[in-house]
């Protein structure tokens, strides 16, 4: 490890880590060289090894705090890689006051936000990518974030960037053994396999970069923009998808001023739902803002929900999208043209079945992977851009000894996803996104 001293040499913590707020039951966890003394302080009787035990807590002077199920976690085998201790208090803000107290007098201090998971990695129980998707499952919303994030804290993703850092280790050893002994009786196809190897292997790396951002896309939800012109029923079906009152719904056009926006679970993907703007010519300034808005948001999204009031058919296109769905609304009140994909009428519930389930099907084909577990992150995907730049640079070097600097970078490049390498610099914004009990 290249990260500097372990945090086994610094001070011990503790955290809150059960959810904010009145509960039961509230943990709190304590990691660090400190751990044994505090909790034989603590309970005078230490439990067992990784078995629950019921202690009565008390201070400095003998006063009862709490009695609570207590853990003892010693090194190496916790969270942590240190000696850590658990303590399931009772949940009033009173208790939780009096133990904090109680570590505080005994030489702990309270932890900084993703601490505990900095240690584990520091201590060698993960590596960076695992630290980073612990955060993403204690943040994930869906089913579909929450195996993603499984995926990747169970370690496949760190595994394919660790044969990647094997097979580059080997080619660069050879390579600079073409430079170490250019005068020995090394075979002329040496060189060749080492440049079919470095192809092959930046042929992997580029196809991996060429996913289109599915797992970005699910870690940090999907966008699907409402969009068409004034009274079309956009704020009737974004609250019937959503099914509460998130836009009004006027039948004067040009009601809805800005875009709104409401987070949905569909197919098990997160998704912002946008309604916007009706869109139309108008000299108001403000729904002119409003159209302006509505357009540049229809042509970020990923997918737009592009509706006609069958009443009165006429589509406005929303060039640039990803992709479009047209959609003809009231469609109780006059039969759907014939360019669009489906017919709804939201106030009487005629397609929304088969509507949610088209989107559904949308955001599951948008973030869907297939072989090996997706980029999740803009670091990874830039630090994996740069490996690949570096390979390419190296197959195509003039001299032996600028290839062999283009593998070193190409190595570097990649150990610095898993945290093998050079990761100094990107620690504290890693571990910053943290919760402090985390």
């Amino acid at each position: 490890m290249t990260t500097g001293a372990t945090a086994a040499e610094g001070a011990t913590i503790f955290a809150v880590a059960s959810g904010a707020g009145r509960a039961a039951i509230t943990v709190v966890r304590i990691s660090g060289p400190l751990s044994a003394g505090m909790l034989d302080r603590l309970c005078r009787r230490r439990p067992p090894p990784r078995l629950a035990a019921l202690r009565t807590l008390r201070s400095r002077s003998g006063d009862v705090l709490d009695r609570a199920l207590v853990l003892w976690f010693p090194a190496p085998g916790s969270y942590t890689g240190e000696d850590s201790a658990e303590l399931h208090l009772h949940g009033g803000r009173a208790v939780l006051a009096s133990v904090c107290e109680a570590l505080l007098e005994a030489g702990a201090r309270p932890a900084e936000a993703g601490e505990f998971t900095r240690r584990a990695f520091l201590n060698g129980r993960l590596d960076l990518l695992q630290a980073e998707a612990i955060a993403d499952l204690v943040e994930a919303e869906t089913e579909a974030q929450r195996r993603q994030a499984l995926t990747q804290m169970e370690g496949a993703l760190g595994d394919l960037y660790r044969d990647w850092t094997s097979r580059l280790i080997i080619l660069l050893a050879a390579q600079e053994a073409l430079i170490d002994f250019p005068d020995e009786d090394l075979p002329p196809e040496a060189a060749d396999g080492l440049g079919s190897d470095l192809a092959a292997l930046r042929a992997e790396i580029v196809a991996h970069l060429d996913d289109h951002r599915r797992g970005e896309r699910l870690r940090d939800g999907l966008v699907f923009a409402i969009t068409g012109p004034p009274n079309a029923g956009k704020s009737t079906l974004i609250n019937a998808l959503a099914r509460r009152e998130v836009a009004i719904v006027s039948p004067h056009p040009g009601t809805t001023r800005d875009v709104l926006e409401v987070r949905l679970d569909i197919g098990g993907v997160p998704v912002t739902l946008l309604d916007t703007a009706g869109l139309r010519e108008t000299n108001d300034p403000v729904e002119a803002e409003g159209v302006r808005r509505a357009r540049a948001r229809g042509a970020a999204a990923d997918l737009v929900i592009e509706l006609v009031d069958a009443t009165a058919p006429g589509l406005v296109r929303s060039a640039g999208a990803a992709g479009v769905l047209r959609i003809a609304t009231k469609v109780d009140l006059a039969p759907a043209p014939g360019d669009v994909d489906l017919g709804v009428s939201a106030p009487v519930g005629i397609g929304m079945d088969r509507l949610e389930a088209q989107l559904a099907g949308a955001a599951r084909r948008l973030t869907a992977r297939a072989g090996p577990p997706p980029l999740t992150r803009a670091r990874h995907r830039a630090a994996l851009a740069e490996a690949a730049e570096r390979l390419a640079s190296a197959i195509e070097a003039p001299l032996p000894e600028l290839r062999g600097e283009d593998l070193r970078l190409a190595l570097r490049a990649i150990g610095r996803v898993t945290g093998q390498v050079g990761v100094e610099d990107i620690l504290d914004s890693v571990f910053g996104q943290f919760c402090i009990g985390k």
